[in-house]
């Protein structure tokens, strides 16, 4: 399996690479990211044959996705896909702010808005931003805020907005499992598409494998893992790291120790095994990495490459890190 390998997007029409990049982070995540900055973090990942690009408007207030069409202007538009989010509108005074954003633009602020009209509006919004006629993966953004409206007008939004062409494929992003899970069983039929999971299938975490997974899996459902650092903590688990803990719980420190002592003994950087790790449940399509730098893109890339053997994967169970029924790549 290669970053650049190109396969379809579940039952749709959408083709996405194995790996993804998340724009969050040249939308200002944590620390300003200069206009250059993001432009060369998008250009990187474009030359190491990323084609997979997932953005949101409350990244960075819409700079996020501005910066993204900039980059990507110019590209073949049938050579790569673009995600985006619905959910939350970004407007005048809007209120819904959140501290992770650094240097945001003045006067303006996120409104949650999961209704019809505000679905409707928030698409046009983000075409005019992204300069684009059409979107190929729209995600309802974080669909629990407002968990009725969420899975009733805005699927109906996403729906006609799929059947018009303007939309390939229909989502949910979210940081909850079970939330997923709901919303594949309460949507209206078809249903979604896809789901981008962030934080809930990987090297620490796999309570995406209790119920969403295989229901996923059993529906067509493709799934994008995003989060696979769990925020950085694996592949830089120092105090005061840009990791988003302020103090890592003990038992979640002594996981992490345990995993690098892995990768020391199988010579396996952290990060390849944790970009790895998703494929070996088959209703996972591809991976999600944020990167602020095209450094970052570049020690993302090397890591995706980077074998892992079989046998690491059985040591990870036989030492208690994975559970006996959790999927693992084949080598």
């Amino acid at each position: 399996m290669r970053a650049d390998e190109v396969v379809p997007l579940g039952r749709t029409g959408v083709s996405v690479t194995r790996l993804g990049l998340g724009l969050a982070s040249i939308g200002g995540l944590f620390a300003p990211v200069s206009d250059a900055d993001a432009a060369r973090t998008v250009d990187a990942a474009w030359d190491a044959g990323v084609r997979l690009f997932d953005t949101a408007p409350v990244y960075g207030y819409g700079r996020s996705e501005r910066r993204a069409g900039a980059a990507l202007a110019g590209r073949p538009r049938g050579a790569y896909a673009l995600c985006t989010k619905v959910g939350r509108l970004i407007v005048p005074g809007g209120t819904d702010t959140q501290p992770i954003w650094a240097d945001p633009p003045a006067g303006v602020g996120p409104r949650r808005d999961y209704s019809y009209d505000g679905v409707m509006r928030s698409v046009a919004d983000s075409l005019e931003r992204l300069g684009l006629d059409r979107i190929d993966v729209l995600h309802v953004h974080d669909p629990d805020e407002d968990f009725p409206v969420a899975v009733t007008d805005a699927y109906r939004a996403l729906a006609e907005l799929r059947a018009r062409g303007t939309v390939g494929a229909v989502s949910i992003g979210v940081n909850h499992a079970p939330v997923a899970a709901r919303y594949l069983r309460e949507a209206a039929a078809p249903g979604p598409d896809c789901v981008m999971l962030a934080g809930r299938y990987n090297l620490l975490d796999h309570t995406g494998l209790d119920e969403l997974l295989p229901l996923c899996a059993d529906r067509g459902v493709a799934v994008l893992a995003a989060g696979v650092y769990q925020s950085g903590l694996l592949t830089d688990p120092r105090p005061g790291a840009p990791h988003g803990y302020a103090t890592v719980p003990a038992p979640l420190a002594r996981r992490v120790a345990a995993w690098h002592a892995l990768c020391r003994r199988y010579a396996v950087p952290p990060a390849a095994a944790a970009v790895r790790f998703p494929f070996g449940h088959p209703a996972v399509t591809g991976v999600v990495v944020g990167a602020r730098t095209a450094a970052e893109v570049a020690d993302t890339a090397r890591a995706f490459a980077h074998p892992v053997p079989a046998e690491f994967w059985t040591a990870a169970r036989s030492t208690g890190l994975l559970p006996p029924g959790v999927p693992t790549p084949q080598g």
